[in-house]
């Protein structure tokens, strides 16, 4: 009597069983990219249209319909002056994407050039000394320098916006930098260097077009990051000055009615972790779909 043959694993599912947690993987790696961009679009959306339009005028208070539930009128309720909150949430996430852009752009404007330069290098003091200067600057906390910024400049959205983005020079130049040296051991460096390309040329034809998708990962999970400390810093009174809306400022205004009207603080918080979130998924789907070697990994 013969035994029967094992099943083929490609029989029910037409493909290789290597090919599976591929599949998997892909499946995994598109829903977290989606989820991400739905999460982000939701911020997007709601800051653009209120460019347009709000429910109500942001800065007019209605002391008869302070702290008031949540109704047609008003969806999300209104807060101590009766301001609408669903006013101040779309208001807000203008203040939200204006921090993380211009946070991101301070960083990623320095830190990408001075790590591809320590990359590309080949003296290595000057790349010692660019990176002992990232360490350096690795050691000021971004909360620390936005203190330092508004007893300097005053407390405002300017100075934790600058905090914020010089913080983040160092996460960039190391990414940079990494990247950098990888590319810089490839064939067509080596090409073009004996078609006597400049420094430059290489650095904008070759290097950094092959190190964009490093960088644009890094710019999602700094851009989240910058959303939560620009929350916190507006919450201790160091970043966005009233009357411009700020979902921190909300929270920190909603604390004495956490009994009775609880969901003055629900409403900002949820979008506060919507926008942190949502950036946070977009960069990590972003990274597996722009590095081939983490698509095939269960």
């Amino acid at each position: 009597m013969t035994t029967p043959a094992p099943p083929d694993s490609t029989a029910s599912t037409g493909a290789p069983a290597a090919d599976v947690p591929r599949t998997r993987s892909g499946r995994a790696t598109e829903l977290t990219f989606v989820v991400g961009l739905v999460l982000v679009g939701i911020v997007v959306v709601l800051a653009l249209v209120s460019f347009v339009w709000t429910p109500h005028p942001p800065t007019q208070p209605d002391a008869a319909g302070r702290l008031e539930g949540m109704s047609a009128a008003h969806p999300f309720g209104t807060d101590r002056y009766g301001r609408d909150t669903l006013t101040w949430i779309m208001l807000g996430a203008r203040v939200t994407l204006l921090v993380g852009i211009v946070a991101v752009g301070i960083a990623m404007l320095i830190g990408v050039p001075l790590g591809v330069l320590a990359g590309m290098t080949r003296a290595r003091w000057l790349s010692g000394l660019i990176m002992r200067g990232n360490d350096l600057l690795l050691a000021f906390p971004a909360l620390l320098l936005a203190i330092v910024f508004s007893a300097v400049f005053g407390p405002g959205t300017g100075p934790a916006m600058a905090a914020l983005g010089i913080a983040a020079i160092p996460a960039f130049a190391r990414v940079a930098r990494s990247g950098t040296l990888q590319i810089m051991g490839r064939e067509y460096i080596a090409a073009a260097r004996t078609a006597n390309r400049t420094p430059l040329q290489i650095a904008i034809q070759h290097v950094v077009p092959n190190i964009a998708g490093l960088i644009i990962v890094q710019a999602s999970v700094t851009f989240a990051l910058s959303v939560l400390a620009e929350a916190g810093l507006s919450f201790l009174g160091l970043g966005t000055q009233p009357p411009t809306p700020s979902w921190g400022r909300m929270l920190q205004e909603s604390q004495q009615f956490l009994g009775s009207r609880p969901e003055l603080a629900i409403w900002p918080g949820l979008f506060i972790a919507i926008a942190v979130l949502g950036f946070n998924l977009l960069g990590d789907g972003l990274r597996d779909r722009l590095d081939p070697t983490l698509r095939g990994r269960s």
